[in-house]
């Protein structure tokens, strides 16, 4: 007998759900009013479990790197049947700009390798080498050569064709209550909005503000590399694309509002300079705003909470990294099973189960 789900969300988790459960015989319906809309659509695309580690988030850390590893193969089978390119840089670096930072940097190093995975250490000269653009107030860099980069767009495309060459149903429009759907199985991937629909879900939205610049004629090439750092206490990051570069990202803790600041693009525009100081050369062709959808523990949600309800949600600002792994998750789930890889994302840490 076929067996049928029901994916609601039609971001990057919930396209790579309906994607590999159609893989295994299933036969999904995807229903978002918009897919591919969301917060996946105005992502950096950075996958970067490792630099951005701390001590104390063990957890975060094994599942980030253990969706990292399984993205090669993930993206190279995309590639292949959406026939794009979705790699953008394959290697990151973080830089410090004065002496507290090299020692967050150090700490970070430190800790990782602690882990079991590899980060370099390099010097002003080293740096300079590798990224001539970047800013001569930069005295220190973390490289993780592990560590890729998306075209968060592309990928999105890609998703849906290959979940349309899988005959995944995509059925644009909205769901206001899980009970109405009438498959066997049903998948809550509706990121931010995930807690409309299920009661005392702790999934909340954090707002992200991105740029995206286009290169101009004759302007400083654009970093080979996904380029990160703190300026005046902010994150910063500098994503290529083929095009030009994608700069973010704010956070505020604004509900559901999604416009641009005045205040968020001085800001990024600002710290982007400080890195790479001739980025001021560039297009901006567009300020836009995400809702991340968080969790309490910065860890996905990812598990049974009924007998037909499974949640794969709260994945924050690393949707894309961490897809590979929750498709897989939640497609073993769906058929009896668990994977070990992701038992740290468990729906159990929390009381959301309906009797």
């Amino acid at each position: 007998m076929t067996r049928s789900v029901s994916v609601v969300g039609g971001g990057v988790i919930g396209l790579s759900i309906a994607w590999r459960a159609a893989q295994h015989g299933w036969a999904v319906r995807l229903y978002d009013p918009t897919p591919g809309s969301g917060a996946s659509w105005v992502a950096g695309g950075m996958l970067a479990p490792l630099s951005e580690g701390w001590p104390g988030e063990e957890k975060a850390l094994e599942f980030g790197a253990e969706s990292l590893q399984r993205w090669p193969d993930f993206g190279a089978e995309l590639e292949r049947i959406a026939g794009v390119t979705l790699f953008t840089s394959d290697d990151s670096l973080t830089v410090a700009l004065d002496a507290a930072d090299a020692a967050d940097l150090q700490t970070i190093a430190d800790w990782v390798a602690r882990q079991g995975h590899e980060l370099r250490m390099l010097n002003r000269a080293q740096i300079r080498e590798l990224e001539p653009s970047l800013g001569r107030g930069i005295r220190l860099g973390l490289q993780a050569p592990t560590e890729l980069a998306v075209d968060n767009r592309l990928l999105m495309r890609a998703l849906r064709t290959a979940a349309v060459d899988a005959e995944v149903l995509l059925i644009e429009q909205a769901v206001t209550d899980l009970d109405e759907l009438t498959t066997d199985q049903i998948v809550l991937a509706a990121g931010s909005n995930s807690a409309q629909l299920w009661p005392d879900l702790p999934v909340r939205p954090v707002k992200g503000e991105i740029l995206r610049l286009r290169a101009r004629p004759g302007v400083t090439p654009v970093p080979r590399r996904t380029i990160r750092g703190s300026v005046h206490g902010r994150p910063s990051y500098l994503v290529p694309r083929a095009d030009g570069i994608v700069v973010g990202a704010t956070q505020y803790e604004s509900g559901h509002d999604t416009q641009v600041t005045v205040a968020g693009v001085r800001d990024l525009i600002a710290d982007a300079e400080v890195l790479m100081p001739a980025i001021g050369e560039y297009e901006l062709y567009e300020a836009k705003a995400g809702l991340r959808p968080m969790s309490p523990d910065n860890l996905p949600i990812i598990g049974r909470v009924s007998d037909r309800v499974l949640l794969a949600t709260g994945h924050g600002r690393n949707g894309i990294l961490t897809a590979p792994l929750t498709a897989d998750a939640t497609v073993a789930i769906l058929e009896g099973a668990a994977l070990v890889e992701a038992e740290s994302a468990t729906a159990e840490r929390f009381s959301l189960a309906k009797v």
